[in-house]
């Protein structure tokens, strides 16, 4: 019995396919013609950004979380309900931009694959 009436394809499985790695790897910033884009380079910058925006904005969601967890515990005081109020606003101002601008890169991003870019 070969690989491909077994129904594994050794050559599919040795390749990635660029269509699924696209959505979690950086944006390229070379243009079809090889030259660097000015457009791509600053869409890669927003990109790493937006990712690190999403990263402490969670970090900080889930501190309020633990923060509200212990202070239910342990004593609900008004230092305690001022610090998860602090710590849930800072995460979700920094989520809901960082968010935004994540799926619009991305859509650019598939936009270009799209177009041939």
């Amino acid at each position: 019995m070969t690989s491909s009436e077994n129904g594994h394809d050794s050559d599919r499985a040795a390749s990635p396919d660029p269509d699924t790695s696209a959505s979690t790897a950086a944006p390229r910033t070379v243009g079809p013609d090889g030259a660097v884009d000015p457009v791509r380079v600053r869409r890669a910058q927003i990109a790493k950004w937006t990712l690190l925006a999403n990263r402490v904005g969670y970090l900080f969601v889930a501190l309020a979380m633990a923060l509200f967890i212990i202070a239910f515990a342990f004593e609900f005081t008004a230092v305690m309900a001022t610090l998860v109020i602090v710590a849930l606003v800072i995460g979700c101002v920094l989520l809901a931009p960082s968010i935004i601008l994540g799926y619009a890169v991305k859509a650019a991003e598939r936009d270009d694959r799209e177009r041939g870019f």
